[in-house]
């Protein structure tokens, strides 16, 4: 999307606002149309998405920032009747390539004693 586009607010329809600035501007005109907001949804795929809340589930199955199924995995809550989406990733941290402790054992730093430095005099 180019940040420079101009879109729609949808709480106040006469307002035409640069895309890099949306989100900024749905905060701000959310308080100044309180009335509207509670009648809009938030979709969950893109924060950006304001619809109607009768609209909510036809805009989720046709989101354009739907994401793919082998990403999502969709389970339900115990005792609730909403489904809660968690992602599933295959990505895993790479090990560290420091070793503090050694470094520690290599090089002990000399104890911290408030009000002095390291050569032993008085700040």
């Amino acid at each position: 999307m180019d940040p420079e586009r101009l879109v729609q607010c949808p709480y106040d329809k006469n307002h035409q606002i640069r895309a890099c600035r949306l989100p900024y501007h749905l905060v701000k005109c959310r308080k100044n149309n309180q009335k509207i907001a509670r009648e809009l949804a938030t979709c969950p795929y893109n924060a950006r998405h304001r619809v109607p809340k009768q609209e909510l589930k036809l805009h989720i199955a046709t989101c354009e920032n739907k994401v793919s199924p082998e990403v999502l995995e969709v389970t339900s809550s115990r005792g609730d009747p909403k489904n809660r989406i968690k992602e599933v990733t295959a990505w895993q941290c790479p090990p560290p390539e420091e070793d503090w402790e050694a470094d520690a054992a290599e090089c002990p730093a000399p104890p911290f004693v408030f009000g002095t430095s390291y050569s032993g005099e008085r700040s």
